[in-house]
């Protein structure tokens, strides 16, 4: 029997060619990992041995060989070979002893469940299978809810016929395996009593970006398989495996409530013994796991992915009867674990056309494709993924179609323009400000759009042939000035993490509260008193299953400023609080009720002044609660808070004690707080915020066209506009000396020293401590810095 049956605490890591490596690792997990309260449900294993008895004795290898090269000389179709290799297991029998092995085992496996016919799930395990290069998973099949031993045999031989499926042999064909130098384990499991609770899959390791510190984990009702499969949309979390030692933290980045639109649950009726049936209103709006929950499975996930040295895919399950959750498989993940971490893309044109239209160049990178001109981010759902947008110009309802772009070209718009700002941080390179690309550039038409030419971007007829190279990260030299990064969106966080960075520098709320959050904070704390019934409705619908409309608007920043500053831990995040000029707020739904119309937004009712007015400082405690959150309930004391268009040390005064009256007090669990230098007031009066903030940030953008009194985004004007200036270098000097003489920290958050290398030079030669710039100019950044402190040390 030991030659035909294992017991799957009696194999490990080593027996991957005797039970597969489903089986193996199951065994490796309860033989080393119940110790740290990690649960397997208990079983057994066919192995390897036994597959190849079955085929020995029914025959089967010769007729296989030929099937299977006919495939491969292309004498016969796929779908032919695999369903004439199938049958042959089908009308096979099992050896005597093999089947009284497999029976003996059942009946041993009942025993220690206490019952007579206990409930097993079958599995597959290909011995190639779940190796860290190339992983099987779901290449051959699973049988759930067996119940018997006559079952158990044909569940068996089922599994045994699905290792010649034609997604198996299509992908054996793929890895380059040998047919013949695969066996099949089958695991035979205690079912988890899922179908009375739920079930789902985790991976340790992001698998959209290859951040290796958060745990993605998927969940819906009733068996796993429906999310295995891919059947339904699942919730999902994200967890900050760095914080999990810590009980009193609650480190889940992001929450989402899937639609589990159907449960596959036991059934007595008809010939499956499992079955899908629709899920109710109520189990498709409530998460599948509460957050303690949530927690212990990131938990197993990390002592799991220590203990094999790699990130993990797991698959889970919670039994319904005992509330317990159990591992049910493990095997290693195989995608982002081999990218290449220590390498980023950069991008080179190889050819010229003919010249189209030309703008400001966003993006170091080309893309090419069709045409399609979209006049309204209403036509959304006509936008073709991978075409190369043109339109006038966007705002933040454009992201979705920005994201679904090979590049993006704009009539109106500079460099900080909302589509130069939010292409940047998706990495989609965009030609902004091109004043006619909607009247030149045909629907349809094939372009090439290129951002590598220096400070212009251009648009040429026809697809282009052009270079894409990795450069070495780790060969990046080291500053001494901290180069950081501005980002708006979590997305971008998590997209640019590889990047040699020194923090954050910026971190915009406006993306979070603009496509996430969406609702004016006041519409959302006064919605009872919410006249415009689109808005209301529009709402209601957004915080559907939110009792406090508050808290919706604190989980939902809280989750996205954590998931930014833990792109980054721990280096430091300058998280800056809201910055909307009253016409944006107006754009938030049931924002129009709560805004006054004013002539000039941009010198008006924002930053500072808002937070202590009667008429928004409730909304403002909630980004207070949210950051509070952030900081101490999460871990991220990295976020370090910024206070922008603070026009006054009075000012100052009146938002520090209502942030402290908030529980965001300076000084208190190291909480650092920064000020906007973006007024010639904060440059003239810096001594006294000095005194007030641990450092500033200079905006260079607000103070230039303050200094210089041009509207930054004056197309007109656009020749006078220049950070470089006298007058702003001056101002930027002034600061330095007086901020450094009182100790305090001194940054900049513009793309000036990107965009001018001799400014970039002026800042390292005047002591700047930190350059934040868009993504994309960070090497560049590095490098020029690097060279200007040798000069400057040299």
């Amino acid at each position: 029997m030991a030659d035909e049956v294992r017991w799957l605490e009696t194999v490990g890591s080593g027996d991957v060619e005797e039970v597969g490596g489903k089986n193996a690792s199951l065994g490796e997990m309860i033989a080393n990992l119940a110790g740290q309260g990690i649960r397997v449900s208990g079983g057994f294993a066919t192995t390897a041995a036994a597959f190849r008895s079955f085929v020995e004795a029914n025959g089967l290898d010769e007729e296989i060989r030929r099937i299977l090269g006919e495939l491969a000389d292309g004498s016969r179709e796929l779908a032919s070979a695999g369903s004439e290799v199938r049958g042959l297991f089908d009308r096979a029998e099992f050896p005597e002893s093999t089947a009284e092995a497999i029976r003996s085992a059942y009946e041993e496996l009942g025993k220690r469940y206490d019952t007579t016919d206990v409930d097993v799930a079958v599995r597959s395990s290909a011995t190639a299978e779940d190796l860290p290069d190339a992983s099987f998973a779901g290449q051959q099949d699973t049988y759930l809810n067996v119940v018997g031993a006559d079952a158990l045999l044909a569940a068996c031989k089922d599994c045994y016929a699905s290792l010649f499926t034609d997604r198996a042999i299509s992908y054996r064909v793929e890895q380059g395996f040998d047919h013949h130098d695969v066996a099949l384990s089958i695991g035979v499991q205690k079912m988890v009593r899922s179908d009375l609770a739920s079930a789902g899959v985790m991976f340790t390791i992001d698998t959209d970006t290859g951040f290796p510190d958060t745990a993605i984990i998927n969940g819906a009702w009733g068996l796993g398989e429906n999310v295995v499969g891919g059947e339904v949309t699942p919730d999902q979390w994200t967890v900050y495996k760095p914080f999990l030692d810590d009980e009193d933290l609650v480190p889940i980045l992001a929450r989402t409530v899937g639609a589990k639109e159907k449960k596959r649950i036991y059934t007595d009726e008809g010939p499956e013994p499992t079955i899908n049936v629709d899920t109710t209103d109520e189990e498709r709006r409530a998460l599948v796991l509460d957050d303690d929950e949530v927690l212990a499975l990131a938990r197993w996930g990390a002592v799991i992915e220590r203990h094999y040295d790699r990130p993990m895919d797991v698959e889970w399950a919670k039994d319904g009867r005992t509330g317990e959750l159990f591992v049910v498989q493990a095997r290693p993940e195989t995608v982002q674990s081999r990218a290449g971490a220590g390498t980023l893309s950069t991008f080179s044109l190889d050819e010229t056309g003919e010249l189209l239209v030309s703008g400001l160049a966003i993006g170091q990178a080309v893309a090419a494709g069709e045409v399609q001109v979209i006049e309204s981010a209403e036509q959304a759902d006509q936008f073709v993924d991978g075409r190369v947008l043109v339109t006038t110009m966007t705002d933040p309802d454009w992201v979705p179609i920005m994201k679904r772009a090979a590049g993006i070209v704009t009539d109106r718009g500079g460099r900080t323009s909302h589509a130069a700002i939010v292409s940047r941080e998706l990495g989609v390179p965009a030609v902004v400000g091109t004043q006619n690309a909607t009247e030149l550039l045909a629907e349809g038409r094939e372009v090439t759009l290129s951002c590598v030419e220096g400070d212009e971007g251009h648009v040429y007829d026809g697809i282009l042939a052009f270079s894409e190279r990795e450069l070495d990260l780790e060969a990046v030299p080291q500053t001494t000035t901290r180069v950081m990064m501005n980002i708006g969106s979590p997305a971008a966080a998590m997209q640019w993490w590889r990047l040699p960075a020194h923090g954050i520098g910026l971190a915009r709320m406006e993306y979070l509260v603009n496509n996430v959050i969406q609702a004016h904070p006041l519409a959302l704390l006064h919605l009872d008193d919410v006249q415009d019934a689109d808005a209301k409705a529009q709402i209601e619908e957004l915080t559907a299953g939110w009792e406090d409309k508050g808290e919706y608007f604190v989980d939902h920043l809280a989750r996205g400023i954590a998931t930014i500053a833990a792109s980054q831990y721990p280096e430091p995040v300058v998280v800056r609080l809201s910055d909307f000029k009253t016409n944006e707020y107006a754009g938030l739904i049931g924002g129009t009720q709560f805004e006054p119309d004013e002539e000039n937004p941009m010198l008006g009712w924002r930053g500072a002044s808002r937070y202590y007015s009667d008429d928004y400082r409730e909304a403002f405690a909630l980004e207070c609660r949210a950051l509070e959150r952030v900081r101490l309930r999460m871990g991220f004391t990295n976020v370090i808070v910024m206070v922008p268009f603070c026009r006054t040390p009075e000012e100052a005064d009146r938002v520090l004690e209502v942030m402290a009256e908030n529980g965001l007090e300076r000084g208190r669990d190291d909480l650092q707080v920064y000020v906007m230098a973006e007024i010639p007031s904060n440059v003239l009066q810096a001594d006294e915020f000095a005194e007030r903030f641990d450092g500033f940030s200079i905006g260079s953008n607000d103070l230039t066209q303050l200094v210089l009194g041009i509207g930054r985004d004056d197309d007109r004007l656009t020749h006078l506009f220049d950070e470089r200036s006298p007058a702003v270098k001056k101002m930027i000097t002034m600061l330095l000396e007086t901020a450094h003489a009182k100790g305090r920290y001194v940054g900049i958050c513009g793309q000036g020293p990107s965009d001018h290398p001799d400014l970039a030079e002026f800042l390292v030669e005047q002591g700047i401590d930190s350059m934040s710039l868009n993504p994309d100019s960070v090497l560049e950044v590095v490098e020029r810095v690097a060279a200007a402190e040798s000069r400057r040390d040299g």
